[in-house]
């Protein structure tokens, strides 16, 4: 861990090191909102600590605020090279999905902010909304803390925000789902593709729902976004078909939402993420590109 070496001779941390430290959770969730990648995130994390231990902490009046403005600009210039490396991928690119624990889904906004469905709406932001969007919405930094953060001037940062709360807006799940309605929905999920019935899983998808695969070029996906009920059900109950005798669902929580593990003779293969809405199953993730899937042995630690 960044920082967590640097000890003084009775075991304490120095000061720069117990302020990264503290605020260390929530800078890895401002960078992996930023960036929807964990390994990336941690990387920013390094460079931030990397410039944190050289600033005279005497002139730092508010350390949370200067630590996010660092990890902001970290990420931003990291995010522009993500973007170069997300146009050569091959297929289609989902988040790294993240176990995690139990507390993140009781922060209903902060579950909702790291949810697959919510991040693959922040893709369709540039860095500069991303950030502002980010950074307001979620972590409720002032206008002026933004400005700093982004080399804008604060009413810039108004009129990013703006814009950028409205473009979420007409792309977010329509409502808020109680994780008992998302259990459900992967109950019903679950027994259909485990029993190869057809009937029940068109029951549970809504008409217009989407399939994402993401293999990365490693493992087979399904190449292209997969429209509509019928094309869907399909798919999934002649593939899931082939591989059922070797095949275990296990219930987990996944950026803050219920979703399913799929292990194929008992070595994780593939996260399920859903967007549910109205009851309905909107949206399927399905990450199977070894590369994302190691922070699924261990829960990550987010906060706000």
């Amino acid at each position: 861990m960044a920082g967590a070496s640097l000890m003084n001779q009775d075991d304490r941390p120095d000061p720069a090191t117990a302020a990264f430290l503290a605020h260390r959770n929530l800078l890895f969730t401002v960078a992996y909102e930023m960036l929807g990648s964990a390994s990336d995130a941690e990387d920013v994390l390094q460079e931030t600590w990397l410039r944190w231990v050289g600033v005279d902490l005497g002139i730092v009046r508010d350390q949370r605020a200067y630590l996010v403005r660092i990890a902001t600009r970290q990420a931003l210039t990291r995010l522009r090279t993500l973007g170069r490396r997300k146009e050569s991928y091959v297929g289609s690119w989902l988040p790294e999905p993240l176990l995690t624990a139990p507390d993140v889904a009781e922060d209903v906004a902060l579950a909702d902010s790291v949810s697959m469905a919510m991040l693959l709406v922040l893709e369709t932001l540039g860095p500069i909304e991303r950030a502002v969007f980010v950074l307001r919405e979620v972590f409720d930094l002032d206008y002026d803390e933004i400005a700093e953060a982004v080399d804008k001037s604060p009413a810039a940062v108004r009129q990013i925000a703006h814009r950028a709360r409205a473009h979420v807006a007409a792309r977010r799940p329509r409502g808020v789902v109680s994780p008992a309605e998302t259990r459900g929905a992967l109950e019903a999920f679950q027994r259909a593709v485990e029993t190869g019935d057809l009937q029940r899983l068109l029951d549970i998808l809504a008409p217009d729902v989407v399939l994402l695969g993401d293999g990365g070029g490693v493992k087979q996906a399904v190449p292209r976004p997969i429209v509509g009920a019928d094309k869907v059900a399909r798919l999934l109950t002649v593939g899931l078909g082939r591989v059922a005798p070797v095949a275990s669902w296990q219930p987990a929580q996944v950026n803050g939402h219920p979703a399913l593990i799929v292990r194929l003779d008992g070595e994780l293969d593939t996260v399920m993420a859903v967007r549910v809405d109205d009851g309905l199953i909107t949206g399927l993730y399905a990450v199977r590109n070894p590369e994302k899937l190691s922070r699924m042995e261990q829960e990550t630690a987010l906060s706000r």
